[in-house]
């Protein structure tokens, strides 16, 4: 993959900007409220900076580094759901070969084995997994063991390489942005829809849409920030996709919606599991899945629209 792409270097420069600007005005802020408690705030704005830093440089450096980088995100997704739910002793033997999985499905993309990719791990995965259970001989538990270990392999391994496999889609005569400008068009429209529907909510949210789940998420926010992202969408499609204006509503649509979904089933995991955050490897954030949440399933579906209608 042969960096800078023009869009793909302006678009990132904007981000950074954005950036800037948001730490320019938490100064102000602070320096015009000084009673106030800025703490959680500064931390997620520094967080935002190492964040983007890192995925600005996986972007930019090389194909190869991108691939590593979205498969340590699998890993250390898996890792972090895994520490939060109850696993057996027995089957301590049987995660190797469930992180095993992770660099032969970043491997098939590479390769560019679509074939493979996209049944490795809800067939051969899912069909071994079990298997080596077995052997080991431990029944109790087994259904709750086999399902948890499935469903975190599906979210946060399988969903999210479906952001490598857009990686190595190639250039279309529509968008020479290829690849790369689909990872960052995807991205970019997440996180802000994310940011959103956060914003729409505290300023006109009253009615709840899933109140026993995330009490946090309003109507008004689910539907500003969707509609918000849509507009979005249209702005920056014609640069990083080889979108028309209908096919950019339509991903804009389709990323904020799935965006809020992800976020309030994995909002659901938390909730089952009595904690408001998965970790605190993200100051200001908490954990590695309080932030790529809405990712898990944005990026299949998104992938998939791409494919279907350019590819």
């Amino acid at each position: 993959m042969t960096l800078p792409i023009p869009n793909i270097s302006w678009t990132l420069a904007a981000l950074f900007g954005l950036l800037g600007l948001a730490s320019t005005s938490l100064a102000l802020a602070r320096r015009r409220y000084p009673e106030r408690d800025w703490s959680e705030l500064s931390d997620r704005t520094r967080s935002w900076w190492v964040m983007t830093g890192i995925f600005a440089a996986a972007m930019l450096l090389s194909r190869n580094i991108s691939l590593v980088f979205f498969g340590l995100v699998s890993f250390l997704a898996l890792k972090e759901y895994l520490s939060l739910i109850p696993t057996r002793r027995a089957d301590r033997r049987v995660l190797f070969w469930a992180y095993l999985a992770i660099p032969l499905q970043y491997a098939w993309i590479a390769d560019g084995w679509y074939g493979m990719f996209i049944i490795f791990i809800p067939v051969y995965a899912f069909l071994f997994l079990p298997l080596r259970m077995v052997l080991i001989g431990e029944t109790r538990d087994f259904l709750r063991a086999a399902g948890t270990l499935h469903w975190g392999m599906m979210l946060f391994v399988f969903a999210l390489s479906h952001l490598a496999a857009l990686l190595v889609l190639p250039s279309s005569a529509a968008s020479a942005s290829g690849g790369p400008g689909l990872v960052l068009f995807l991205v970019v429209l997440t996180q802000l829809n994310d940011v959103l529907q956060y914003l729409w909510g505290k300023s006109l949210g009253r009615r709840k849409v899933v109140p026993r789940v995330s009490p946090g998420k309003t109507w008004a926010g689910l539907l500003g920030g969707v509609g918000s992202t849509t507009l979005l969408a249209l702005l920056l499609a014609p640069w990083l996709t080889p979108f028309d204006t209908v096919h950019a509503a339509l991903a804009g649509l389709l990323i904020g919606t799935a965006g809020f979904v992800g976020d309030v089933v994995v909002s659901a995991v938390k909730r089952d599991l009595g904690i408001k955050d998965s970790g605190n490897l993200i100051p200001g954030h908490g954990g590695l899945l309080d932030r790529i949440d809405s990712l898990t399933y944005a990026a299949p579906l998104f992938f998939h629209f791409v494919h279907y209608l350019y590819y």
